[in-house]
């Protein structure tokens, strides 16, 4: 019997499409909670000892992790032990029912379980497997323990990061993120050469390589010149004036001159120096960058004349980029994200709190932010959904193969 799809996701652009997956931290859980977000159906399997450790990250959120509320809203947790043989019966009935099986576990171990991408889809041809690690599935560093922080370093985002005399990891999971995204457009390429070939795809996601891709200008420049570019904070190693200047009431502001077409309407507009803009030693982002300390100097001698609020205004009026420095809280009282009514209740087994809708703006569809689950919260029903009598979930909750919340009817 085929696990059915859920309720009132009919109008998605997902809908009838079942993931299953075996994931923890944030790489996997971000790319299976946009999946869900997109209407799939995604099974969640996670350990009966205490589930995805990202569950345990903290007690920010009404006593939950805050990763694990941002990365695993509209699942459907499943408490299995894969070391029992019971465990991973459900596990292969569960993916025999999938479209998508997505596993981030230590390399090999999904192979060990009978879950191997190539055993999978020889039963299976049109399943979409997404194996999901730090380095790859083979070469040297294979085996290697990959958590985001160590990626950011070996793949150099750290290098480029932070300031002349320090560097830096980026503020967020900057090395999960890009796995994430590139497993989640790469299983949507997949489900639409599917539609059209019939047959799956096999589809392998390292951090490492991820972060490679992301870091492609400084690379390209480092190849070019043979060195790499410097870290500037928040300035620009190759365009002046572009970062952070003071206002007059403590407020950072971003100032970005792009070419030397904006360089012309800042001096004229903003500055009243019109002889800067014929001037050969500031005409040009050439120039200027070899006089960066001189020209930014100028600049925030301006800035610094104004109140924020009428220093943006003023430089929106003149077509110059800017933005606010902000900190979370501000952006949480972002007026943008107000103002296109962005935020959306989500509920949590500890109380509803407030999320970003999906940032894939589909017309006419409300993008679904369902629940986040308890653990095993739907082991049971799943089960039954699946053609599993009420005596043999039982057998399976005494071996200890899965795990049901106190309040199930199995309790």
């Amino acid at each position: 019997m085929p696990v059915t799809e859920r309720d009132g996701s009919v109008d998605l652009p997902l809908s009838g499409v079942t993931v299953v997956a075996l994931e923890q931290a944030v790489a996997a859980p971000l790319a299976t909670r946009h999946l869900a977000d997109l209407g799939a159906r995604v099974l969640k399997v996670e350990r009966p000892d205490g589930g995805d450790f990202a569950r345990g990250y903290d007690t920010s959120v009404n006593g939950m992790a805050s990763h694990f509320v941002w990365l695993n809203r509209g699942k459907e947790s499943m408490a299995l032990d894969l070391k029992s043989p019971g465990g991973r019966q459900v596990v292969a009935d569960l993916v025999a029912t999938a479209d998508v099986f997505l596993q981030n576990l230590a390399p090999g171990s999904a192979a060990r379980l009978g879950l191997g991408a190539a055993d999978l889809r020889d039963r299976d041809p049109r399943l979409v497997t997404v194996d999901m690690s730090g380095y790859g599935g083979s070469g040297p560093y294979r085996d290697r323990r990959a958590y985001d922080m160590l990626i950011q370093c070996e793949a150099g985002l750290v290098s480029a990061t932070g300031t002349q005399n320090s560097r830096t990891k980026a503020g967020m999971p900057a090395s999960d993120i890009a796995a994430g995204m590139y497993a989640l457009s790469a299983t949507l390429a997949a489900l639409v050469g599917r539609a059209v070939s019939g047959r799956g795809a096999a589809i392998e996601i390292s951090m490492l390589e991820a972060t490679a891709e992301w870091m492609g200008y400084q690379l390209y420049h480092t190849q070019g010149t043979g060195q790499p570019p410097r870290r500037m904070g928040l300035a620009h190693p190759s365009v002046v004036p572009y970062g952070a200047f003071p206002a007059q009431d403590g407020v950072d502001v971003v100032v970005g001159v792009q070419n030397d077409r904006e360089w012309t309407r800042f001096a004229e507009d903003f500055l009243g120096r019109p002889d800067l803009t014929t001037d050969p030693e500031w005409a040009t982002n050439v120039a200027r960058v070899r006089h960066r300390e001189t020209v930014d100097a100028l600049v925030a001698s301006h800035t610094a004349r104004l109140p924020a609020d009428r220093l943006v205004a003023c430089l929106d009026a003149v077509g110059v980029a800017t933005g606010r420095v902000n900190d979370i809280g501000d952006v949480l009282a972002h007026p943008q994200l107000a103002a296109r009514d962005r935020w959306r209740q989500v509920d949590t087994p500890s109380g509803a709190v407030h999320g970003l809708l999906p940032p894939f703006t589909v017309a006419g569809v409300e993008l679904p932010m369902g629940p986040v689950p308890a653990l095993g919260e739907h082991t049971e029903a799943v089960l039954r959904e699946l053609g599993y009598s009420a005596a043999r979930i039982e057998r399976l909750g005494r071996e200890g193969a899965i795990s049901v919340p106190f309040e199930s009817s199995l309790a």
